[in-house]
């Protein structure tokens, strides 16, 4: 999807705590360390007033950034996400799987939750790409995030948001419903709510067009000085 996006757009992607070649602190996290860490990127490149991306985790990360630092972003689109996402029991769960090293073992349900079925039978290479990062994913960086999510609930807080925000949902999304991303939207004042047919919870890879075109529009709008 980035190599859609205008040449002239600057891109800053990095790795959360606890994944990729980011470093694993040890667990638990919160949704608020992830947020210092992404307000510490930002200061340290300059960067005030970005246009922030979050998808899944990362959108709830984007919430309390906003909630923290309003003065960061300008604009912000929370992807396959919610105000607050699953119950206690259910991230408690993937904890102790994570934590006893079971990761890998129940990483084709992950996929499972993360792609639609179409996307799965089309693309089985990108698939079993997808599956294999997720494998590698450190356990106790996994359970931390788990963590951090489990306790996270803005629901009392968006309604506050005073910027652009807009909401994208995928219909077979089966980590994070487009009922759920949808009553999240509707708390958020003059949200734009777009929902992607057919697309499953990672709905930039395999939507990548239709995301990238949105992105554009918002940079446009958000950005272009009269």
């Amino acid at each position: 999807m980035i190599a859609l996006l205008p040449k002239e757009v600057r891109v800053i992607r990095y790795d959360k705590r606890g994944h990729g070649l980011s470093e694993c602190p040890p667990y638990p996290y919160s949704i608020n360390d992830l947020a210092s860490d992404v307000q510490s990127l930002l200061q340290q490149l300059n960067v005030m007033n970005c246009l922030f991306v979050g998808l899944s985790i990362g959108g709830l990360i984007a919430q309390q950034l906003i909630l923290n630092r309003p003065g960061l972003v300008r604009a912000a689109v929370l992807s396959n996400t919610a105000a607050k996402i699953g119950n206690q029991e259910m991230w408690q769960n993937r904890i102790e799987m994570a934590q006893t090293n079971q990761l890998a073992a129940t990483a084709p349900s992950i996929i499972e939750r993360w792609f639609s079925r179409s996307f799965r039978h089309n693309e089985p290479t990108a698939t079993a790409g997808w599956q294999a990062m997720l494998s590698r994913t450190p356990g106790e960086g996994y359970a931390g995030c788990c963590h951090a999510i489990m306790a996270a609930d803005f629901s009392d807080q968006i309604a506050s948001f005073d910027l652009p925000v807009s909401v994208i949902a995928g219909s077979e999304d089966g980590a994070t419903p487009p009922s759920l991303v949808r009553a999240t939207a509707e708390l958020i004042p003059n949200c734009r709510y777009l929902e992607f047919a057919g697309a499953g919870h990672l709905t930039c890879v395999e939507e990548p067009k239709q995301y990238a075109s949105h992105l554009d529009e918002m940079v446009e709008e958000v950005f272009t000085v009269d």
